[in-house]
């Protein structure tokens, strides 16, 4: 049996040290064995050895270098398959100037986008006074449902007198002019330190705006507060506690965008930024009994932001409203340079009026059974009927097992955390955890995550022969009860979740996908359906 001497250069006081290490055609064997490798002989592996010492050269160089996590792969990923599905326009327009506020007095807590806007606009409340207001809520709350990272009441009362004296001046910036809101702690913001709810991040700074909150910042949007999400964007537990849900504190509010929803459900927040990998807007909306709209992926620049998964990673609107939700995604969507994900998409979006009938997509399979809120899931079902939606039965592809994905590039992302050790700091260390989902990744061959991708397009492909096949935009399904989570954020279709009922206690939901683009059809079915139901207008009672 031969060995083969390796050399690593370590660093080591400021000089690189050549260590010895030894590699063996059994030490090949075992790696192949953990790798599910099973074609190899004695003569293939004793070929590879030269091979397999550069790599490992090669592996440990790459290590050592520092990348930021900002720092995109060459790679770059598009849910768009064919020219035809891309909008026609590439022009983002939204409603200019609200109506004559149907609403009145000052209890703002649960008053959508849509009223405030009205009432700023038409001065029955300043900026000024709709920033204090909701900061006290946010300071009074807080110790409750440990939902705020950091207040940004420095910056949030410069901008609300900015608003103010704009609107003095006769310039109204549209339907965000001057009303408060949040982001979730994985969106930088200058001046404040922006954690990823993460312990070894705890006193990061980053010196820009990400660019959602420039956008914000643009549409007259008041920045009140980072709010928390679950460390590194999994679940709700944070370096400083469980973000609690308003419905019942003793349970978390799930996540990852844990502090959006609880703020907003709770009335601390007239909307907030959230985002999704794999579940994190719809999770909590859900829990939480919000309105979350997934957007489609690229549509939303991500710059600026923290890097799990640069081929899933999602930013959307959690709000009280579709309506609202509309008009939070026509402020945050633009093309951007600076993500290379981005795509140049336009979003005329108008505010959903009279109920337009259409066909919607319903996975029957998927609301069949006896599953915990199936109940409140075949009334909704019953409701678009009721409404004249022509529900039409659909089934979706098979989901091939590429989960893997999400938690290779997630393991990239934070490879220098692993390594240094400091992911010991994160206060989760169990198996459905970062920590150990990292080190695992690591022993994903780069050969099947390639081919995971190529499964990934041939079930984009499927996806839009199920819309086009079945001639529906729209199709509805459980939140939970269905593959349809998963195989969308693989996709990068958009969806809108919005409450349909309560379980013990705390709401449910139901949620609809839309085609790539799809967001106005999306808006306008959840729209009509809460209009109908009223389960938006359900509010905790103890905020």
């Amino acid at each position: 049996m031969k060995f083969r001497t390796l050399l690593l250069l370590l660093p080591l006081s400021g000089f690189l040290l050549a260590v010895a290490v030894a590699l063996s055609p059994d030490q090949v064997k075992t790696a192949a064995t953990v790798l599910g490798i099973d074609f190899l002989d004695d003569d293939e592996i004793e070929l590879m050895l030269p091979d397999l010492e550069d790599n490992l050269v090669a592996f440990d160089s790459i290590a050592r270098r520092d990348i930021p996590n900002g720092l995109s792969p060459a790679l770059v990923f598009s849910p768009v398959l064919r020219a035809d599905q891309m909008p026609a326009d590439t022009s983002i327009t939204a409603p200019a100037t609200p109506p004559a506020p149907t609403t009145t007095g000052s209890d703002y807590r649960w008053m959508t986008v849509e009223q405030l806007a009205a009432l700023v606009y038409h001065k029955k409340v300043t900026s000024r006074e709709l920033t204090e207001y909701f900061l006290d809520r946010l300071k009074e709350y807080d110790p409750t449902l440990h939902c705020v990272i950091t207040l940004t009441e420095e910056r949030a009362l410069a901008k609300a007198d900015e608003m103010d004296a704009e609107l003095a001046a006769g310039n109204y910036r549209g339907y965000l002019h001057g009303i408060p809101y949040g982001a979730k702690d994985l969106l930088a913001a200058r001046g404040y330190r922006t954690t990823w709810g993460a312990k070894p991040y705890e006193n990061q700074e980053i010196d820009q705006d990400a660019a959602v909150i420039e956008q914000l910042d643009a549409a007259g949007a008041v920045l009140c507060a980072k709010l928390s999400m679950g460390a590194l964007a999994w679940g709700d537990v944070w370096f400083g506690e469980m973000t609690r849900n308003p419905w019942d504190t003793e349970k978390g509010s799930s996540g990852s965008s844990a502090g959006s929803a609880s703020a907003v459900a709770a009335g601390l927040v007239p909307f907030a930024i959230g985002t999704e990998t794999l579940g994190s807007i719809v999770s909590p909306s859900t829990v939480c009994g919000t309105t979350g709209l997934r957007p489609t992926f690229g549509r939303v620049s991500r710059h600026g932001a923290m890097a799990l998964s640069w081929t899933m990673d999602k930013i959307g609107p959690i709000t009280r409203s579709a309506g609202d939700a509309g008009l939070v995604l026509a402020a945050i969507a633009h093309y951007d340079p600076r993500d290379a994900h981005a795509i140049r998409a336009g979003f005329q979006f108008t505010l959903p009026e009279a109920v337009s009938p259409m066909r919607i997509g319903y996975l029957k399979g998927s609301f069949a059974g006896d599953y915990n809120f199936a109940d409140n899931d075949s009334v909704a079902l019953n409701d678009l009927r009721r409404l004249g939606y022509e529900l039409v039965e659909i089934e979706l592809p098979n989901a091939p097992d590429i989960g893997f994905i999400l938690n290779v590039e997630a393991a990239a992302a934070f490879e220098s955390l692993t390594r240094s050790g400091d992911d010991d700091l994160l206060t989760r260390q169990v198996r459905n955890a970062w920590p150990n989902s990292f080190r695992t990744a690591h022993f994903v061959p780069a050969v099947a995550y390639v081919q995971a991708n190529r499964l990934r397009r041939e079930l984009m492909e499927q996806m839009d022969h199920l819309f086009v096949e079945n001639n529906i935009d729209v199709y509805v399904n459980p939140s939970w009860n269905s593959s349809s989570l998963f195989i969308t954020n693989m996709t990068g279709q958009p969806s809108i979740t919005v409450p349909n009922g309560f379980y013990e206690g705390t709401p449910t939901s139901i949620t609809f996908t839309g085609r790539l683009f799809g967001e106005q059809a999306l808006v306008d079915i959840a729209a009509a359906y809460q209009q109908a139901t009223q389960w938006d207008d359900q509010h905790p009672t103890d905020f």
